[in-house]
């Protein structure tokens, strides 16, 4: 563990490592409220950043991070009580690459061996590695290094949304399609190649499994009620749709052979920021998918409508800038008239993070107008272009 380098405060100090979650303002407030009943001189919230080793994305998630800790620090002078704690914020660990329980672990402890503080209070739902589940060892880590580790008895909202919903014979079919197929193509199409037997086998067989598997997921696994006559037209659109996407494939294939077959390489990675104009899980995957499927590019992440690219070349940036991807999953999923939208760039939704051409990102409050989904309950129309 580092060396002390400053006296203990004198009442003492709590530190509080904080992240976005449901339940950070009540853990400010409880800190606060400790704060005030123990007399508390220094209160330290902190945020490690989860994501400084993507150093393409470095900027905006520091950017973030200090939005969140001007925000915490807001609701502590909020709660805070007459004779008020010092409040210090601060981001740690941007120098460092954080992984495992013990990576931040070690670097809440150093930050507070620093400052002599022994007590950690924890948001119970601070996720420090994102969806990885790491709190739980986090603060065991904490405590085998001689720390005070408390959970805020905060409480977690009830979340209404169901996780089934109202089901019916179309979803059923469909998946129940879809899981006979998944089968056959695991097998091989044995059904299809094989003898009486196999066949006979294959049909009984594939029928049970895919059975189950629609009887049991049915009404969790589609977001929203089949529709026999969109899902129809997206089928169809999706057949015109594909040899496009082959079409693409092979140019891009044959971009990048060249560019790797030059004696200099001419290669300029980059990443890029795209705010997608679809919505939905279904449309959100073809997007991102085809773009990884284009030699060149790969969609690293997503964070709602916004694709986070990564591209090799200057033509492939300007591919995702120009959104041809875009308009022809969105001819896909909402019409022929849907696809006359602006490009990206065009609407403003395209962002070089790196690079000469490189921009900020703007903060999340002020993101720009977005179409909302359509209303899952009315039927689906063919959309006007925006």
């Amino acid at each position: 563990m580092a060396d002390h380098t400053h006296d203990p405060p004198p009442g003492g100090a709590l530190l509080v490592p904080v992240g976005e979650s449901v339940t950070l303002r009540q853990t400010v407030a409880y800190t606060m409220e400790i704060a005030a009943a123990e007399e508390i001189s220094e209160v330290h919230f902190v945020s490690p950043v989860a994501w400084h080793d993507v150093g393409d994305v470095e900027l905006a998630v520091r950017e973030r991070t200090q939005s969140l800790l001007d925000r915490v620090s807001v609701w502590a002078e909020e709660d805070a009580p007459a004779d008020a704690p010092t409040i210090h914020t601060a981001v740690i660990g941007a120098e460092e690459y954080l992984f495992s329980p013990d990576d931040y672990a070690d670097i809440l402890a150093r930050y507070a061996d620093e400052r002599g503080i022994k007590r950690i209070i924890v948001d119970p739902e601070y996720s420090p590695g994102g969806n990885v589940p790491l709190l739980r060892p986090m603060e065991v880590a904490l405590a085998v290094r001689g720390f005070d580790v408390i959970e805020a008895p905060a409480s977690r909202p009830v979340r209404r949304s169901r996780l089934t919903r109202p089901g019916g014979i179309a979803q059923f079919g469909l998946l129940f399609g879809i899981s006979f197929l998944f089968y056959q193509l695991l097998g091989g199409f044995v059904i299809v190649t094989g003898d009486s037997f196999d066949f006979f086998y294959e049909l009984i067989t594939g029928t049970i499994t895919a059975g189950l598997v629609a009887g049991a997921l049915y009404t969790v696994t589609l977001s929203n009620r089949i529709r026999l006559r969109t899902l129809g037209k997206q089928l169809l659109r999706l057949g015109l749709y594909v040899p496009y996407l082959v079409y693409e494939i092979i140019k891009s294939n044959i971009l990048i052979t060249t560019i790797i077959l030059h004696p200099k390489l001419p290669i300029e990675p980059r990443m890029t920021r795209v705010r997608s104009a679809v919505w939905g899980g279904p449309a959100l995957t073809t997007l991102g998918n085809s773009i990884t499927l284009t030699p060149g590019t790969l969609t690293v992440r997503t964070e709602g409508q916004d694709l986070y690219v990564h591209s090799l070349f200057q033509s492939a940036r300007d591919g995702v800038a120009d959104g041809a991807l875009e308009r022809a999953v969105r001819f896909v999923f909402y019409g022929r008239r849907a696809a006359a939208i602006p490009t990206p760039r065009e609407r403003g939704d395209y962002v070089e993070l790196q690079g000469p051409n490189a921009e900020s990102e703007p903060d999340a409050g002020a993101e720009a107008d977005v179409e909302s989904e359509p209303d899952a309950e009315t039927e689906p129309v063919e959309e006007e272009p925006k």
